[in-house]
């Protein structure tokens, strides 16, 4: 009887050391399943790419881009060995400003001046102006070469550079407010007065870094 004791007591302890012990690795497992999740989640966070609000190219940007030719002397690979009344001459996108360049005799003043920056404006930026305003102001050569060059900034200016307060070529200032690819003029500095917008940026010629622009901007003076 004794004996049925002892052996059923030895048995008892045997099964509860078992359990135990299958408990004890059972715990193990799942810490180490949760370690290793963990472990595999924290390096797929780590190893996800950085994004960047801000662009990080040097090619031109903006929808008007479009507007220039692929090819030949007036494409953006074109204009970079021409100095920039050259460069606008080639550049059907630009034809009314060339023109407003010849009546002021600009042409070579803007070609022989090193490093500046030119606010363009696009052909449908002279089309928006009044036709007899604009005629008008075509025939007027010293107040056409104050408009004009008040479009005109000593430097060039990266796009990370162009949004601040600029002295121009009219001994004035031009306002650009903006950053990454989204530029613009406030509508009072502009002859329409609608607020005028980079719609083609970081072109390069010869001489100057140029950014077309949608409206005809308007000097303090005028």
């Amino acid at each position: 009887m004794k004996s049925n004791l002892l052996t059923r007591g030895v048995l008892m302890t045997a099964v509860s050391t078992l359990a135990l012990t299958l408990s004890a690795c059972g715990s193990d497992d799942s810490s180490d399943s949760t370690a290793s999740a963990d472990t595999g989640s924290s390096m797929e966070t780590s190893e996800a790419p950085e994004s960047s609000a801000m662009p990080t190219s040097d090619e031109p940007f903006g929808a008007g881009c479009s507007a220039v030719p692929a090819e030949g002397e007036g494409s953006f690979t074109g204009m970079t060995d021409d100095p920039v009344a050259t460069a606008a001459g080639n550049n059907p996108a630009l034809s009314t400003l060339v023109q407003a360049v010849t009546a002021a005799n600009l042409g070579d003043t803007l070609n022989t001046t090193d490093d500046i920056t030119v606010l363009a404006p696009a052909n449908p930026a002279f089309e928006a102006v009044p036709a007899d305003a604009l005629n008008a102001l075509l025939a007027d050569t010293p107040q056409l070469t104050t408009v004009l060059t008040h479009h005109v900034i000593p430097g060039r200016l990266t796009p990370d550079e162009l949004a601040g307060t600029h002295t121009t070529l009219n001994n004035d200032e031009v306002t650009i407010e903006g950053s990454g690819e989204d530029f613009s003029v406030a509508m009072d500095g502009t002859v329409v007065g609608m607020e005028a917008s980079v719609i083609c940026g970081n072109v390069q010629t010869a001489n100057a870094t140029v950014y077309i622009i949608d409206q005809v901007l308007k000097p303090a003076a005028a």
